[in-house]
């Protein structure tokens, strides 16, 4: 159970869902933040590779929900599906992926850490593998943001989804119409 009422079933609303129902007027802007960095259109780096960011950052967190949520985002827009996030999630330097996505995600590590683990040797790594200035800075401020999203999950104690398929469901929700499409209102009276 949630460390506060959040007015949710919490089955049917696991992880960051019922702490946004609670506070619509803040689901909003995170929910617009997420679109930004996840979602919207980027020069180079698919939905996909944004999601595995996002995933692998979590799963350095241990937020069980985000990092579950957003492995199964990533495999549904990756073609190689779960058995790559599953191979990043478990080790990320031997993992079947480019030069450059592995640089990112040391980058997104160090910024896990905190900002000032974050090195000139992180970025040049990065730049040397192809990585451009504008996948640096997205890759930092999705680790950056994913630190944020993962400490209010686990900081007001919500559960993850009970079953795997929920998040399989959500997967096809989010790839379909995105973040915030999924009515984060709370009941007025509640």
């Amino acid at each position: 159970m949630a460390y506060i009422d959040l007015g949710v079933d919490e089955d049917q609303f696991p992880g960051i869902n019922g702490p946004m129902r609670f506070r619509p007027e803040t689901a909003k802007p995170l929910n617009e933040l997420a679109e930004v960095l996840l979602r919207q259109p980027h020069p180079t780096l698919s939905p996909g590779e944004r999601e595995l960011i996002a995933a692998y950052v979590s799963g350095l967190n241990s937020c069980e929900f985000c990092c579950d949520s957003h492995s199964a985002f990533a495999a549904a827009q990756l073609p190689e599906g779960s058995s790559l996030v599953q191979m990043v999630r478990r080790d990320a330097a031997s993992a079947p992926i480019s030069a450059k996505l592995r640089a990112l995600l040391g980058v997104a590590a160090a910024v896990q850490q905190g900002g000032r683990h974050v090195t000139a040797e992180h970025i040049d790594s990065a730049r040397e593998a192809g990585a451009t200035d504008v996948e640096i800075h997205d890759t930092v401020l999705i680790a950056a943001a994913f630190c944020m999203f993962n400490r209010y999950v686990d900081g007001l104690g919500t559960k993850p989804a009970a079953h795997p398929e929920q998040y399989v469901f959500a997967a096809e929700r989010i790839v379909t119409f995105g973040y915030g499409a999924s009515g984060q209102r709370r009941d007025p009276s509640s």
